[in-house]
Order: C-alpha cells, then sequence, then structure tokens
C-alpha cells in the first residue's frame, strides 16, 4: 500500500501497450502503419499523448498503395492538442527516413512532422544519400513522403554520374512478382 501511495498518477502512463501495431486506411488503401514495442499514453488538461521509449517505425504509403516511405527512430512522440484538434509527431534519436520510391535516405536526430501542412522538418545535422550523390548541412524541409527534400544550410556535398546504361533499378519492397500463367 505505502508503494502505491507513493505514485503519483498524474506522471503515470493512463495507457500501455505492448508490440503495438497500427494500421490507418483511407477509401481501403493503407496510408500509414505504425509500429512500436511499447507505446504509453498520457493525458494532461491541454494535450493527449502518446510516447514511444524504446523506438517507432512509420511507414507510409502513395497514393497508389505502395510502400514509399520508411521513419525509424530510437525516440518518439505523438502530441494531440485539445483545444485545435492539431497533431504533431516527434521522432528523435539515430532517425532514418528512407524514400523507397526514390532510394534516397536522410539520417538526423530529430525529425518533426505537422499533419496539417504535411511536412516534415529539422533544424539539426543531415545526411541525405541517393543515387545521385551525398549532401550534408543543417535544416531539411520536406513534404510528409520525403518526395522532395531540401537542405536549407547544406556543405560538402558531392556527386556521381553512372555512365552505365545497363544499369536496372528493382524496388524488391513492392515488387509482385511475375504473372502466373492458367495452365489448360
Amino acid at each position: 500500500m505505502a508503494k502505491a501511495e507513493a505514485l503519483n498518477l498524474k506522471e503515470a502512463p493512463i495507457q500501455t501497450i505492448d508490440d503495438m501495431f497500427a494500421v490507418q486506411t483511407r477509401n481501403g488503401l493503407v496510408v500509414m502503419r505504425v509500429e512500436a514495442s511499447v507505446m504509453e499514453r498520457y493525458d494532461n488538461d491541454s494535450t493527449s499523448f502518446e510516447t514511444f521509449p524504446k523506438g517507432i517505425a512509420i511507414y507510409g504509403y502513395s497514393d497508389e498503395g505502395l510502400l514509399e516511405t520508411i521513419i525509424v527512430s530510437d525516440d518518439g512522440r505523438h502530441l494531440t492538442y485539445k483545444k485545435n484538434k492539431e497533431e504533431h509527431w516527434e521522432a528523435f534519436g539515430n532517425v532514418v527516413i528512407h524514400n523507397v520510391l526514390k532510394q534516397e535516405t536522410m539520417e538526423t536526430d530529430t525529425i518533426y512532422w505537422n499533419q496539417a501542412k504535411n511536412e516534415i522538418y529539422t533544424d539539426c545535422y543531415v545526411k541525405m544519400y541517393s543515387p545521385q550523390g551525398f549532401l550534408q548541412g543543417y535544416g531539411m524541409r520536406s513534404d510528409d513522403h520525403a518526395r522532395n527534400a531540401i537542405l536549407l544550410e547544406p556543405f560538402n556535398g558531392y556527386g556521381y554520374t553512372v555512365r552505365d546504361s545497363s544499369v536496372v533499378v528493382i524496388d524488391s519492397v513492392n515488387f509482385i512478382g511475375p504473372l502466373i500463367k492458367k495452365l489448360r
């Protein structure tokens, strides 16, 4: 009883979920998938928020239903403001953002996602890898699928040219496979 009385319930989560797996759909197509080892939900007067203290993985899908963006981090938080119902996501600690369709990868320490503006952004150091080369700098802005990332203060980047016209790029994540013919 002494331990129970010593607990501050205002600082304790109102819900804890182990091995969380959530899918968001729109018109029958998957829009987003979220996976986390642990999710803790908190609630106070102005905000409701979930934390992901053991890491989070977010998978974003294109309008055609293809896996387009993967965001993985060591920690994360999802905030919902009660007054205006605005939602914000934050990921921090070894954040990796990978656009599968464009084969581009970004690494940073912290990323923010404003769902109302459909924008991801950071003011931290960012490394960007793409088939065209490597860029690094401070600050990044992009749409929420990481289709058009822009470094705000780039430095020491380089590009490379591949002249091999026989290079074939295969999207192994969204590959369906050969069509099977019916035997008569």
